[in-house]
């Protein structure tokens, strides 16, 4: 059934012109001083680019915020002047979400970075947007907590980014992702509105739940300003295999066969030739030399008998799947050094390439060897080489596409098949990075322009000026009046 919606072409802003700079700068002046008002070109550099493959895009002006008043005087000010806005976290996003594709200001989070409080009893945590996760992560895991959702980059993401993007990372296969955690948040909207949206509770049935719209949107809808987010008994053991595999394909069986015998692991991550091929070449001697692919199978309970007993069962599937060796991490440090060159393995691709794309598909895990087959098959006909792996327990890979410029062009071509076979799969275009500008027109592949309509009506409700991070997510179209 269609949905019918009053509606008007979006209109996309233009670059702020000189005069509108002019009095945003002298009413932002007001509040800032230099060292958190940054004007000069050089200072302004490092906000021009993220972790994307999206280019470079230089703002107007910095602001960075060390208070929800900072920000809420900020949006008033681009309000008043019309001048757009791009919240920015870390700079770690790989959907090119926090840059400032049309000018303006970028209103750094970075300075919000306090831990405010860890209540044990009601087992969750509030920090600013601008916290480190692995910070929050450690801090918690202090107390006897948990903290599960665990981007790969959770050393220098910060948590604000996470809640915007709904990140995830390899233990989202037994824990979920970061909106499973999400219990309250302070917003600011557009207009300089600030509202609280959830509830500080293990549960609330009040009304629309406003706050799982913030989660996600990537910094379109409001400026989160701080976070409260659940946490649960931190596990007291941690098993980890290396389980290696003729290829990709095969190990692709494996994990589904694990799932499919009721057995949840901590993690099921998946590494094919390419990305074995790039880590070998930077730390020989981490993986096995004949795997064509590797499993990195970890679970952990609340004993280590239970969870030496499900990494058992787990790699005795594997092995009646065409494993060719489960190699034990016998102590803390082994588990590290089968970890590592996983955590960096988007660093160490890049360095394998001139260029790089990475794009973040999930397809049902029941469909991952359909996948793996396709991307393989892409690269040859594309002729360009193509990386995966990833969080294949919950059918989430990142395919990484290496080329030169003298390749451009099947590179793209490359990117979008992928796309296009993820979505002929029954699969979503991204599962943890979101769709910021590198997404944004394959979304009308997944996506009704009856659902985009209701987006773009809720976006234009909550900011009815189109001055909070515009351009993102949603490619041009119509919108409420």
């Amino acid at each position: 059934m269609s949905i019918e919606l009053l509606t008007r072409p979006t209109r996309e802003p233009l670059r702020p012109g000189p005069a509108q700079l002019r009095e945003v700068r002298k009413a932002l002046e007001d509040r800032f001083d230099e060292e958190r008002l940054l004007v000069n070109a050089d200072r302004r550099q490092a906000y021009a680019q993220d972790w994307s493959s999206a280019g470079r895009h230089m703002p107007d002006l910095v602001v960075k915020a060390e208070s929800t008043a900072d920000v809420q005087a900020v949006l008033a000010a681009a309000t008043e002047h019309q001048v757009p806005v791009t919240p920015r976290g870390l700079g770690t996003g790989k959907a090119g979400g926090a840059l400032p594709i049309y000018g303006g200001i970028v209103l750094s989070m970075e300075r919000m970075n306090r831990i405010e409080g860890i209540e044990v009893a009601d087992m969750q945590v509030t920090a600013g947007p601008g916290t480190v996760t692995g910070d929050l992560m450690r801090a918690v895991e202090e107390q006897g907590l948990f903290y599960p959702p665990d981007p790969n980059s959770f050393d220098i993401c910060s948590i604000g980014g996470n809640v915007a993007c709904n990140a995830g990372g390899p233990r989202a296969l037994k824990y979920g992702t970061t909106k499973n955690y999400v219990r309250a948040l302070q917003v600011v909207l557009p207009t300089g509105k600030l509202v609280q949206l959830g509830q500080r509770t293990a549960k609330s049935s009040t009304g629309y739940r406003v706050a799982d719209l913030i989660v996600g949107s990537e910094g379109t809808l409001g400026i989160i300003t701080q976070v409260t987010m659940r946490l649960i008994p931190r596990p007291d053991a941690v098993e980890t295999a290396l389980v290696s595999f003729a290829n990709a394909v095969r190990a692709s069986e494996a994990l589904t066969a694990v799932i499919a015998a009721g057995i949840v692991p901590r993690t099921l991550e998946l590494l094919d030739h390419h990305a074995l091929d790039a880590v070998r070449a930077k730390t020989p001697g981490r993986f096995p030399d004949d795997a064509g692919a590797v499993i990195i199978l970890e679970t952990d309970g609340r004993t280590a008998k239970q969870a030496f007993e499900d990494l058992e069962r787990a790699a005795d599937v594997c092995t009646a799947h065409g494993a060719l060796d489960v190699l034990l991490a016998q102590d803390e440090a082994q588990r590290k050094r089968i970890w590592e060159p996983r955590r960096v393995l988007s660093v160490t691709l890049r360095e394998t390439a001139p260029r790089k794309i990475s794009e973040d598909i999930v397809v049902p895990r029941s469909q991952i060897p359909t996948m793996l087959a396709a991307v393989s098959r892409i690269g040859e006909q594309r002729r360009v080489r193509v990386a995966a792996y990833g969080h294949a327990g919950d059918g989430n890979l990142h395919v990484n596409v290496l080329f030169d410029d003298s390749s451009t062009e099947r590179a793209d071509a490359a990117v979008r098949d992928v796309i296009c076979e993820t979505v002929r799969l029954g699969g979503t275009i991204s599962g943890e990075h979101g769709i910021g500008l590198l997404k944004r027109d394959f979304l009308p592949l997944e996506q009704s322009e009856d659902l985009m309509g209701v987006q773009r009506a809720l976006k234009a409700t909550l900011d009815p000026h189109h001055i909070l991070n515009p351009g993102k997510v949603l490619p041009p179209g119509v919108s409420a009046p």
